[in-house]
């Protein structure tokens, strides 16, 4: 039978309904929206009852073989539900959904859903009999290069479009966690309107203020306004702002001007080093260059090196006042 992506799911349900499903991979909110998906087809297909089995210490085996055995009282159909959240059905198990896919009532739909297994479990036997009947739903964390494409779909759903810029800084932001990604963008249907989101939009969406903040912070340390920078310090303490946060964006900030200086040093274009260097957004990438421009390298490779001395200080690794070192990093350039 046949392997359908996540994302194709929607389609082939939309023009056949399968005897039996098996979902199978590691990413929680594609296979939670894959089982909604095959139970919502499968009620429209006739099964108004569901009969739900979750294989957990003890569990009696023949229950699978009677489920497919009774029929509905009420229905000429029915999804059954098999869940193995450990992936490992035991040699009772193996042997229980062998016998099962081999009589198959077709009538009844039936959803196998199983953790990323590993190479050796996925030869075995019993899986090669679910796979020989079923239709294989893979749910798969997307790769980061597909990232920004995937959201840009989710966004369309909701008639949003995202400018690139904006893609890429949501897809860095939630760092490959699609849940996260799924709940953000949920935010931006709920803040903004329909249409097309620039990047300061999804940026002020996807930060809450504090957070603003701190990046308002590391805008200030580059920008080498001492100024600003003492009076955003003021306010994120006075808010009860964590330091390591705030120590990490500023490093990440750091490095970055670092990254984006040595790449044109190189011989790199200010723009492929700003891209290679997950830079993005107008304002942004203009701070950055201009500290780029502006520092020399001993300058950032001093500055680097306070930032990697106040984050010991923020974890307790080495003496001294968290504030004030994040003072002094912030007032170094």
């Amino acid at each position: 039978m046949p392997t359908v992506r996540a994302d194709a799911l929607e389609g082939h349900l939309e023009r056949t309904l399968a005897p039996l499903y098996v979902i199978h991979g590691d990413e929680p909110l594609l296979s939670l929206e894959a089982q909604d998906a095959i139970r919502t087809h499968a009620r429209k297909g006739g099964c108004s009852e569901r009969e739900v089995y979750t294989v957990e210490r003890g569990f009696d085996w023949s229950a699978l073989a009677h489920a497919a055995a009774g029929m509905s009282l009420f229905a000429d159909r029915k999804l059954i539900e098999l869940r193995i959240p450990g992936g490992k059905p035991g040699t009772e198990g193996a042997a229980a959904i062998t016998a099962y896919c081999a009589n198959l009532v077709e009538e009844n739909v039936t959803l196998v859903s199983l953790p990323r297994l590993s190479r050796a479990d996925q030869q075995s036997a019993w899986f090669q009999a679910l796979s020989a009947r079923a239709v294989l739903v893979d749910v798969f964390p997307i790769e980061v290069s597909r990232l920004p494409q995937w959201i840009a779909a989710r966004l369309r759903r909701q008639g949003q479009s995202a400018t690139p810029d904006a893609l890429e800084f949501l897809a860095d932001a939630v760092e490959g966690n699609m849940l996260a990604a799924h709940q953000e963008i949920q935010k931006l249907g709920l803040l903004q309107g329909k249409g097309q989101l620039d990047f300061e939009q999804v940026r002020g969406a996807v930060m809450d203020v504090s957070r603003h903040d701190v990046y308002q912070l590391a805008e200030a340390m580059i920008g080498g306004d001492r100024g600003r920078a003492l009076r955003v310090i003021e306010s994120l303490r006075g808010e009860g702002e964590a330091p390591a946060g705030i120590v990490w964006v500023l490093a990440e900030e750091l490095r970055a001007v670092w990254l984006v200086a040595s790449a044109v040093a190189r011989g790199r274009s200010p723009n492929d080093a700003l891209r290679e260097a997950r830079v993005f957004g107008p304002a942004r990438q203009q701070g950055v260059s201009r500290a780029a421009r502006r520092l020399d390298g001993e300058r950032l490779g001093q500055a680097l090196h306070r930032a990697a001395h106040c984050e010991r200080v923020v974890k307790g690794v080495a003496q001294g006042n968290a504030w004030e070192e994040i003072t002094l990093l912030a007032l170094a350039l």
